[in-house]
């Protein structure tokens, strides 16, 4: 995907270390079965990697891992599920309807890199990758 590695090798990390959670994320996704991947560029709001589970028939993501880029010299990432598609068992994620393409959603909001945070967003992939197909 040339669009995301322009970014990768474009985006200089900082103390918050979201370059790494996002990369972490990315490779997290590709080590996933029966999937495909999309990459949405908009400097200077987002950068967004979608994949889609193969199986998937009515939905085109089971995730979507935004870059938020409004200030590139800090960035900061929210990941979102369809609601139907995941749970939240430390409740540390946001509700917002509507929120995913028009359909309800679980998104977290990350600042700053955390390794718990980052375990339970890969629980979360997952769960929503097995969740997915229709």
């Amino acid at each position: 995907m040339k669009e995301l590695d322009a970014l990768l090798n474009d985006w200089k990390d900082n103390d918050n270390q979201t370059r790494k959670a996002f990369t972490e994320l990315v490779d997290y996704v590709n080590t996933l079965p029966d999937i495909t991947l999309d990459f949405v560029s908009r400097p200077g709001v987002s950068y967004s990697f979608r994949p889609r589970h193969t199986a998937q028939t009515k939905r085109p993501l089971f995730a979507m891992v935004d870059v938020i880029d409004d200030d590139p010299d800090d960035r900061w990432l929210s990941v979102c599920f369809y609601g139907d598609l995941v749970t939240d068992p430390r409740e540390i994620g946001d509700w917002v309807p509507e929120g995913l393409l028009g359909e309800d959603a679980c998104c977290f909001d990350m600042y700053e890199y955390d390794a718990q945070d980052m375990a339970h967003l890969k629980e979360r992939i997952s769960e929503a990758h097995g969740n997915a197909p229709e």
